[in-house]
């Protein structure tokens, strides 16, 4: 079995929040793998580990796209336990959106399942990317690779003859169970499991697992079909949020309910 899991690198959200370039984008120099893919990691590598690990030929592999930072996401996902990583790396890809994002890593997928001359099984992804939050990606590449699609799964289960697999979903109102066959992308969310902290033999066994570079061109993509160019949204502008002002503070003197009506008035709340 081949299981892809696409990884995003993203800013660090522990660290300040800096805009930088026309349009001003989120600086992502010293950004990390976006917290929610540990979860599609760590689901990838418990499917392994339950039917036979690496010695029944089983693979785990990492994909990212983004500028030469994003290769710090890759080696992450190394460390919790891919086999080996791939990175679409390209000036082309600057300002690509949801929607040239879906179409690359198909391309990629289709690309992995050729370079490793074996199909891919599974895809598995976070719902969402730390800095985006949009979950718009996940169907739409299941979409593009004709894929069947499981969405905030937050348990998965692959059956025994590795042919289909069982999820269960929550909405606000009720729990669904589902089933897919295989190949089908799914989508977990953050209670899906609780992702492993690589100790030590991992972080230095992941330093000996390959990561395959690749460009558009390598893909079979044009320039003109990905970044900006290629896009079906655009940031036009992007600003800071404003610091918090100091909120005013009022005693109850026995009139607290009246200054509340007043304060809610006066903004026209109510």
């Amino acid at each position: 079995m081949t299981i892809v899991v696409p990884v995003k690198h993203v800013p660090d959200a522990a660290g300040d929040r800096v805009l930088a370039g026309s349009p001003p984008l989120l600086e992502r120099a010293s950004g990390i793998l976006s917290e929610l893919d540990e979860y599609a990691l760590e689901a990838a590598a418990q499917i392994v580990e339950t039917h036979g690990g690496a010695a029944a030929g089983h693979r785990v592999l990492a994909l990212t796209l983004g500028p030469a930072g994003a290769t710090g996401a890759l080696k992450r996902a190394l460390q919790l336990g891919a086999d080996a990583g791939f990175h679409v790396l390209d000036d082309a890809l600057a300002g690509s959106d949801a929607w040239v994002t879906a179409r690359v890593l198909a391309a990629a997928v289709q690309r992995i399942a050729a370079a490793e001359d074996r199909a891919v099984d599974l895809v598995l992804t976070g719902m969402a990317s730390t800095d985006g939050e949009t979950s718009l990606v996940p169907g739409q590449l299941a979409e593009r690779l004709g894929l069947a699609h499981v969405g905030f799964a937050s348990s998965l289960a692959l059956a025994e003859d590795g042919a289909s697999l069982t999820a269960v979903r929550h909405t606000e109102t009720e729990a669904l169970r589902v089933a897919a066959d295989l190949p089908a992308l799914v989508a977990v969310t953050d209670q899906v499991n609780t992702p492993r902290y690589p100790n030590f033999k991992a972080i230095m066994a992941a330093k000996k697992k390959p990561v395959q570079t690749w460009s558009v061109a390598d893909l079979g993509l044009d320039t003109g079909d990905v970044g900006l160019a290629g896009s079906l949204t655009e940031v036009l502008d992007a600003v800071p949020r404003p610091p918090r002002t100091a909120g005013e503070v009022v005693a109850d003197d026995g009139e607290g309910g009246i200054r509340l009506a007043e304060f809610l008035v006066a903004r026209r709340l109510v």
